[in-house]
């Protein structure tokens, strides 16, 4: 197998003197699709926060490429080929499409036409202020923008909040046609247990800050018990893949 675009290793993290995640050790390798999931307050959105470079380890190495990244800047981060898409979007409602497709740092190639073969509907939608797209719209135009710059590695935060689950299955499947044809690895929260294990190769389950589960999503699609025990708690199986 290809070398991980990115490696935690025994990483650390948190807010103030409290750690959130503890001596994590996660690997997302190009093409495939990775997805954490766990409970609120796990530590999913924090874990996405530190690779980024929004939040900086108390401990441990997040590598990009096989390279510490510890010193370098969001900004930087992203220069290098890192795209997150946060919960809540992150767009500008006073920005057209086409204009939020031409946003990116000084030197970097945006890429539009990536966006249009992935996203068509964007493209009759090109002139129309964010503001005015619909939730599912809006959400679409927050991971094509990101797409735009053609990143190596794809962090999504929470695609499906609030949007109807059939949105959510359609975005989904383009996610990982972009992530399989285009070498791109992606690291996934979502709160739709049963969406994110459809088009993930392999998952980690956070409980408290720890990963306390790693397998390959099709295992943990055909033995949803395993969530249950690792995490969920519930006394069903059926009540934990709707969580």
């Amino acid at each position: 197998m290809s070398e991980p675009v990115l490696s935690l290793e025994k990483v650390s993290a948190g807010y103030g003197q409290a750690d959130v995640i503890r001596d994590i050790e996660i690997d997302v390798h190009p093409g495939e699709i990775v997805t954490l999931l766990g409970p609120n307050g796990a530590g999913k959105t924090t874990t996405l926060r530190l690779v980024s470079g929004l939040l900086k380890a108390s401990r441990g190495t997040v590598r990009y490429k096989g390279r510490d990244v510890a010193h370098l800047s969001p900004t930087r981060r992203a220069r290098a080929g890192i795209a997150h898409v946060p919960e809540g979007r992150g767009i500008f409602f006073g920005l057209t499409v086409a204009e939020h497709l031409r946003l990116g740092y000084r030197g970097e190639t945006i890429d539009a036409e990536i966006v249009y073969t992935y996203f068509p509907a964007l493209r009759q939608l090109r002139d129309r202020p964010a503001g005015l797209l619909s939730g599912g719209e809006q959400q679409m135009l927050a991971v094509a923008r990101n797409l735009a710059r053609r990143p190596d590695l794809l962090l999504l935060d929470e695609l499906s909040l609030g949007l109807a689950p059939l949105l959510v299955e359609r975005l989904l499947p383009v996610v990982r046609d972009y992530s399989r044809e285009r070498n791109c690895g992606v690291l996934l929260v979502e709160q739709h247990v049963p969406l994110a294990l459809e088009v993930a190769d392999r998952c980690y389950v956070l409980s408290h800050g720890d990963v306390v589960l790693h397998e390959p999503a099709s295992r943990v699609r055909e033995n949803p018990e395993l969530l249950v025990s690792s995490y969920l708690g519930q006394s069903s199986t059926s009540e934990a893949l709707a969580t």
